[in-house]
């Protein structure tokens, strides 16, 4: 009885239920009975049966613990430029790494920057890469893309990697090396396949940025400018690809014109033609008494456009697709669509 006692009023202490009941019994007068070793071991067990149980969240996650080692990672490919081109792109893909290890390659499939940026996904045990080509278009350096990451035969081991020898190799003014060779990577790779002319969510950047600069729409030409390829047949689906974003620009305003072009800037035999184009288009806008609004549809900045139209009357803020969430959510479906997706291996040496 007296046991019982002296267990109830323990238990009631250690719960905090309220005061303890009269009959509490002395810690001298339990010592002479020999009750301590008892009192103690029940205020461990009540001590430890009031304790709240972890919950699953915090039983697994610690600081600093390290993620699966076939984790998924997102590798951004993007141009690349000047500092204030390369911070446009981290703010944009900023937005990515609130889910996902991420690391930006720029150049366009410079191996340089994409060994490094592999080799820092790999480090946190990330196995399984979606690459996400921030290009206009999704031809570009595709193929070169794979024999980089070793999906594709062609490149070489770095050993042998010559100076670079393509029509971008000027391009090295911004950091960028064009080197070419095969990366070293025990990590699987799935890649994207559509640019951003692809998305449909660009039209509403189009619309965004006319709609800034536009005061008189019925008196007033619009001018979408894109880099463009050297090749015909691919510029002709640049061209189909970017008319059919400028429709939201057609759609959200009462212009008088929509067109775009490509500069095809690093052929020059055939940027003779486009300019011209161009020019002609910026001119005629003035000529009928109004003004041409010309949109760069380039990942960031206004390009070379200032030296083409130099001497025409037109506007302009400069900016090209980026600062826009509607790129961010793009880069989130690619990204989603990467790792619920086929992941390929490097194929033997």
């Amino acid at each position: 009885m007296l046991n019982m006692k002296i267990i109830f009023n323990l238990r009631t202490w250690a719960l905090g239920l309220g005061r303890a009941p009269v009959a509490w019994v002395h810690p001298n007068r339990a010592n002479k009975l020999g009750l301590l070793p008892l009192i103690w071991l029940v205020a461990v067990v009540i001590g430890c049966a009031s304790s709240p149980a972890p919950s699953p969240a915090s039983a697994t996650a610690s600081p600093g613990a390290l993620p699966s080692a076939n984790a998924f990672g997102v590798l951004v490919m993007a141009h690349g430029g000047s500092p204030e081109w390369n911070q446009g792109v981290l703010d944009t893909v900023m937005g990515l790494k609130k889910k996902y290890d991420v690391e930006v390659a720029f150049g366009m499939a410079d191996a340089t920057t994409i060994q490094d940026a592999v080799k820092k996904l790999e480090a946190r045990n990330v196995r399984r890469i979606g690459v996400v080509r921030l290009f206009v278009s999704g031809e570009s350096w595709y193929e070169r893309t794979e024999q980089i990451l070793g999906l594709r035969p062609g490149a070489p081991a770095p050993s042998s990697t010559p100076p670079p020898a393509d029509a971008h190799a000027h391009h090295g003014a911004h950091g960028h090396t064009m080197a070419f060779f095969r990366v070293a990577t025990n990590a699987s790779f799935a890649l994207s396949k559509d640019g951003l002319a692809d998305a449909e969510g660009m039209g509403t950047v189009l619309a965004d940025r006319a709609a800034e600069l536009s005061k008189i729409p019925a008196r007033e030409d619009v001018l979408i400018l894109a880099h463009g390829p050297g090749d015909d047949d691919e510029n002709a689906r640049w061209l189909a690809k970017l008319d059919a974003r400028a429709s939201a620009v057609r759609s959200r305003l009462p212009l008088r014109r929509v067109q775009v072009e490509t500069l095809r800037e690093d052929w020059p035999e055939k940027r003779v033609a486009a300019e011209a184009r161009i020019r002609a288009f910026a001119e005629r806008a003035v000529s009928e008494g109004g003004k041409a609004i010309v949109i760069p549809y380039r990942v960031h900045g206004f390009g070379p456009y200032a030296k083409v139209l130099e001497g025409i009357d037109y506007t302009s803020n400069g900016k090209g697709l980026i600062p826009h969430v509607e790129v961010l959510k793009w880069l989130e479906r690619q990204v989603a669509a990467l790792e619920s997706g086929a992941f390929r291996a490097p194929v033997a040496k």
